[in-house]
C-alpha cells in the first residue's frame, strides 16, 4: 500500500464528518462566506471586488460538494469528476480552440 493509500484511508471518515457538518450548516457557511467577502471588498475600497466575487463563488461551490447537493457527486454545475481507480483525476474537458 502507497503512501496516498494509507492517506485516503485515514482521511475518508474525516470526509465524512465533514460532508455531514456542510450538510447541516451549510446556509451559516454560505452567510459567512458573504459576510467575509463583504468586509474584505469594503477594506480594500473595491479595488479587489472581481477576485473576491470569483473567489467567493468558488468557496460556495466547494460547500455545494461537499454538501453532496442533488445527489452523490454532484455539485451546483453537475457532477464531480469521480477519480480513476489509480486515484488521478481525469483531465478537465476544455473547450475546442478559436481559429
Amino acid at each position: 500500500m502507497g503512501l496516498l493509500d494509507s492517506m485516503k484511508d485515514r482521511l475518508g471518515p474525516a470526509k465524512g464528518r465533514v460532508s455531514d457538518l456542510a450538510q447541516r450548516h451549510e446556509g451559516r457557511i454560505l452567510h459567512g462566506l458573504d459576510r467575509a467577502a463583504r468586509v474584505v471588498d469594503e477594506r480594500t475600497g473595491g479595488r479587489y471586488s472581481d477576485r473576491i466575487r470569483r473567489g467567493t463563488g468558488r468557496a460556495k461551490e466547494a460547500v455545494d460538494r461537499l454538501a453532496h447537493k442533488g445527489g452523490p457527486g454532484a455539485g451546483a454545475h453537475g457532477p464531480v469528476p469521480e477519480a480513476d481507480t489509480d486515484g488521478s483525476a481525469p483531465p478537465p474537458s476544455a473547450p475546442p480552440p478559436v481559429s
